[in-house]
């Protein structure tokens, strides 16, 4: 089978490998639609070739003996790790933080024609879809869990302010399910006016572009003085971690929605720390709870997750799709079909 391997952020190379082999509770899947993710372009992740892509959404095309509860034809969705529960930090809550998450893969990757399901994947996150969500909207079921899994941990009460600094296909994530948490005001702040117009569409009720803006004092206008009471930063920069913390209320959130490089610094006056009881909160990664939790808000039309998908190619041109992820302009989500582009989304905007 056709796989798209990645040797570097700009050495993306479509090479044959074998279709993977299945044993007893497994499943193979064909691959029918795979997201590119931001967190590939970050060079100190990953440093092994590895098979592009970790947002597939696949077709069961083989069934491992034993296997009962799927069967050839389904359509579905297998977070790319899986936690377990038998584990003090699974215990408490924490089951992307054990490190058995990070040791289960999807085999090979996401971006190639056929991948294997481990009994473990299929015993802890493993869904069905229903024909009500669409494969491409369900290419947003991973990352978008990610979001998810972080707005619980913002503590948003009913009608705060929201502020979202960075407004790529996250960003935007954010934007939009933050009022199924309780936001009233949504603000996002990004340097492109197209991802901006993109955040309104989303339903941002304001944007601010700190290029031609001091953002800080459009905060306070937009909102009778204040600050934010919840910022989500998305842009993994010291000076962009400064900005959010320097639009947080006293009292509020500062949640930190992706990582610097292993090194950086981040300062903070350690007296202002104190007194303006900020609350600052993480969250790697979507655990089985985050996907179940998404998926019944897509499928009951809370999440407009078709209108995140910018691009789409074919899997000869991955190369090209990955260069577009790099270049981070005017693009959300771009979808690459191992088995080729529907005719139907072929030059869907």
């Amino acid at each position: 089978m056709k796989a798209a391997i990645q040797y570097g952020i700009d050495d993306i190379r479509i090479e044959s490998l074998p279709v993977p082999e299945i044993g007893p509770g497994e499943l193979l899947l064909k691959t029918l639609a795979c997201g590119l993710c931001g967190g590939e372009t970050m060079a100190w992740y990953k440093t092994e070739p590895k098979v592009l892509g970790h947002e597939p959404i696949g077709e069961v095309v083989e069934v491992g003996r034993g296997v009962t509860d799927y069967r050839i034809g389904d359509r579905l969705f297998v977070n790319h790790h899986v936690g377990r529960i038998d584990s003090h930090l699974s215990r408490r809550g924490h089951f992307t933080r054990d490190p058995f998450y990070k040791s289960t893969r999807l085999d090979p990757g996401g971006v190639c024609e056929y991948y294997r399901v481990s009994a473990q994947h299929l015993a802890m996150d493993t869904h069905k879809l229903p024909e009500a969500i669409s494969t491409e909207a369900a290419v947003t079921i991973e990352p978008w869990s990610c979001v998810l899994s972080g707005l619980k941990v913002c503590h948003i009460q009913p009608g705060d302010t929201v502020a979202v600094v960075g407004a790529g296909f996250m960003g935007q994530g954010f934007v939009h399910l933050a009022p199924l948490f309780g936001a009233g005001k949504v603000v996002a702040l990004d340097f492109s006016d197209w991802r901006l117009a993109r955040a309104r569409a989303f339903g941002a009720t304001h944007t601010i572009n700190p290029a031609s803006e001091d953002a800080v004092e459009a905060m306070r206008a937009l909102n009778r003085g204040r600050l934010a009471d919840t910022v989500i930063v998305i842009a993994p920069f010291a000076a962009a971690w400064a900005q959010a913390l320097a639009l947080t209320e006293v009292g509020g959130c500062l949640h930190l929605g992706a990582p610097m490089p292993p090194g950086e610094s981040w300062a903070r006056d350690g007296n202002a720390a104190y007194f303006d009881q900020i609350t600052v909160t993480s969250r790697y990664s979507s655990d089985h709870t985050d996907t179940y939790s998404f998926i019944r808000l897509l499928e009951a039309g809370r999440i407009q997750a078709d209108a995140a998908i910018s691009h789409r190619f074919a899997l000869d041109d991955a190369a090209e799709a990955f260069a577009l992820l790099v270049a981070a302009r005017e693009s959300l989500k771009i979808v690459v079909y191992p088995h080729g582009v529907p005719a139907e989304k072929q030059g869907v905007a």
